[in-house]
């Protein structure tokens, strides 16, 4: 509409920030800076149970018993790994709203988001042979349940704890949260019941191997580290969590999801180091070195270490089982529905992604070889999601202000060369060498 005559037009102005509305993120804030950041904190320790699920246990386990301290170092390594490459995954739902697989559709050709997609469901399929194992085991050591039947104790189980985020994220996230402290717990308790030499140990952080197994092993360590489906999911958790008003907020919120990481990730880096402690401790420093399922690992354990020690391991065993199964089925929605715009019922991915799992378990397959071999699966599925997470987060168009350095993007572009590098070389040994 025309002014009237003699009028002058005016344009709208913008609203003055002091008159707006406080925004979620300063509601949270005003309860002081533990009050206000304890709400924020919870997506990392959702990740990190993956970090710590039961194919940690049978590489790290295998590793301590066989080179004792040796591939500490590769422990590590995986975690600052982890550590990065989480740190990017969060901050892709913090600075767009959307989850890494919702980015791939909508940036790469059709062709490439299919085929991610679908390497990505084959990766799920490995994670949750490990999770059903390892918590299929557990049961049978503390309870003595066939293996197959406590398959399908787990599945139960994974499937109600899921179910716990129709009431909210909060609740899951409380409930997961507190599962990474059981395992935590059972690792503290074994380390200072059994001790260790903290010379030898030290050692096994100067980087080397110990031939072609060791390599095998170490490899089969990143990937119980490394996991490519909490790749996806990590953005999926930091997503819209918090509604963020300007570039400011999305900071902030980046900031406190680093502080959310350190703290998640180095637990689980710390049971990790202990699992592999423990068994270089207790089975190899005992000429044990050739313990290598997690039924011989808690035979050992109740011989020299006492039925108590024993226990915490297989509780702990068994809070991992249960807990990063819910977490990998919950990243097989997050793929789905990201990559292809499609979802199922979680009843129906939970009995699709089990299956491998269970058929293992029908025909007797060796479970901790069937594990340390579902790693070394899985480290091939590390580039797949890492290479796209790196190439979008140094897309100043995808992230704006929270777009990477340019450091950052060379060292997550090594990271991601290093692990195709290794995988590459043990293809080669496997079919050539």
């Amino acid at each position: 509409m025309n002014p009237p005559p003699g009028a002058s037009a005016t344009l709208p102005q913008p609203a003055d920030p002091a008159a707006l509305p406080p925004s979620p993120l300063e509601l949270l804030r005003r309860r002081g800076r533990i009050r206000g950041t304890l709400p924020l904190l919870g997506p990392a320790f959702v990740a990190a149970v993956a970090y710590v699920d039961p194919g940690n246990f049978a590489t790290n386990i295998s590793g301590g018993a066989k080179y004792g301290y040796l591939l500490l170092w590769v422990i590590l390594a995986a975690n600052l790994m982890a550590m990065l490459i989480q740190g990017l995954s969060a901050k892709v739902g913090t600075a767009t709203g959307k989850n890494l697989p919702e980015l791939c559709r909508e940036r790469f050709p059709k062709a490439v988001t299919i085929g991610l997609w679908i390497q990505a469901e084959l990766i799920a399929m490995a994670t949750d042979m490990a999770e059903f194992i390892g918590a299929a085991i557990a049961l049978n050591l503390l309870f003595g349940i066939p293996l197959l039947p406590a398959g399908l104790i787990t599945a139960v189980v994974a499937f109600g704890i899921l179910g716990l985020q129709a009431r909210g994220y909060r609740r899951f996230e409380l409930v997961i949260t507190g599962m990474l402290g059981v395992i935590l717990l059972g690792f503290l308790y074994d380390t200072l019941r059994i001790g260790f030499d903290p010379g030898a140990a030290a050692k096994g952080f100067v980087p080397s191997f110990a031939g072609t197994d060791s390599i095998l092993l170490a490899t089969g360590i990143l990937g119980a580290t490394v996991m490519p489906h909490v790749i996806y999911l990590h953005s999926a958790l930091t997503q819209n969590r918090i509604e963020a008003r300007d570039d400011r907020e999305r900071l902030q919120l980046m900031r406190i999801g680093r502080i959310d990481i350190l703290i998640a990730l180095g637990a689980a880096g710390l049971v990790n180091m202990a699992m592999l402690i423990i068994a270089a401790s207790l089975f190899h420093s005992s000429g044990l070195s050739a313990i290598d399922t997690i039924d011989g690992a808690y035979a050992g354990f109740q011989e020299l270490a006492g039925k108590p020690a024993a226990i915490a391991f297989a509780l702990a065993l068994l809070a991992s089982g249960f807990a990063s199964s819910s977490v990998g089925t919950y990243a097989g929605q997050v793929v789905m529905q990201g990559f292809i715009a499609r979802t199922i019922p979680l009843l129906l991915r939970r009995l699709i992604t089990m299956t491998p799992a269970l058929v293992v378990l029908a025909i007797g397959v060796n479970p901790t070889q069937a594990l340390v071999l579902s790693q070394v699966v899985l480290s091939f599925g590390i580039p797949f999601a890492l290479v796209p997470l790196v190439l979008l987060t140094r897309n100043k168009e995808v992230m704006g202000a929270l777009v990477n350095r340019r450091l950052t993007t060379v060292v997550a572009f090594t990271v991601a060369g290093l692990i195709i590098a290794l995988n590459a070389f043990l293809l080669f040994d496997t079919f050539f060498g």
